[in-house]
């Protein structure tokens, strides 16, 4: 029997960050970036207003520079060596995340077998942004259940790996849910919780999800 464990990236894989925070840093643009998280918690920009106007403030953003953010991310420990047990068993893996996809493709590295994030054109951006491209959290249940069905697994054969608001509709998809260094939103609805920096602990509990009989 084979498993599907998705793992959001953004606050979970990436500890108490996320993709555009790291790109910003590097760039030097983290005053212009809070000023737009703010009008997204407040809801004056919806998701795909926030990447279009990331993709208008990184027009000249290059693969070096985010191969440089990408590589002083706070990262969880263990990240590798979960995906590599994961394929040792003959199971799958996918990160599913709603930030760039020009960041979030070097966890293909790691050894994931499936990263899907939000679509971006080529860098430095020449290109418009095309808004059908920018997922939602709706978006996580539709590609885990197109994930699921390409395998031929169950819901109960999927564990989902999350820790914020963004992943509540998966989380309420799923049965198998580990909420890693959570917030409120997400910790109440968990079937398992994880603190810490290392994703080897999340992952047992995990296991320890898909091995319980229903």
């Amino acid at each position: 029997m084979s498993n599907l464990h998705i793992f959001d990236m953004d606050g979970t894989l990436l500890a108490g960050s996320t993709a555009n925070l790291e790109v910003a840093r590097q760039l030097g643009t983290l005053p212009e970036l809070h000023a737009l998280e703010a009008r997204f918690a407040d809801g004056t920009l919806d998701t795909r207003g926030f990447s279009a106007a990331i993709h208008a403030l990184w027009r000249t953003l290059t693969p070096a520079q985010v191969a440089a953010a990408y590589t002083a991310g706070p990262w969880l420990n263990g990240i590798a060596d979960v995906a590599a047990d994961i394929r040792r068993r003959g199971e799958r893996s996918a990160v599913i995340t709603m930030s760039p996809d020009f960041f979030a493709r070097h966890l293909l590295d790691l050894g994931f077998d499936e990263v899907v994030a939000s679509r971006f054109p080529p860098l430095p951006f020449t290109a418009p942004l095309d808004p059908a491209g920018i997922l939602t959290p709706a978006d996580k249940v539709r590609i885990a259940d197109d994930l699921r069905t390409r395998y031929g697994l169950t819901r109960a054969q999927c564990v989902a790996y999350g820790d914020s608001v963004s992943d509540g509709p998966l989380f309420r998809h799923l049965t198998h849910t580990v909420a890693v260094n959570a917030d409120h939103h997400l910790a109440g609805i968990a079937a398992a919780d994880y603190r810490g920096n290392d994703l080897t602990q999340a992952y047992r509990l995990g296991r320890s999800l898909l091995d319980t009989p229903a």
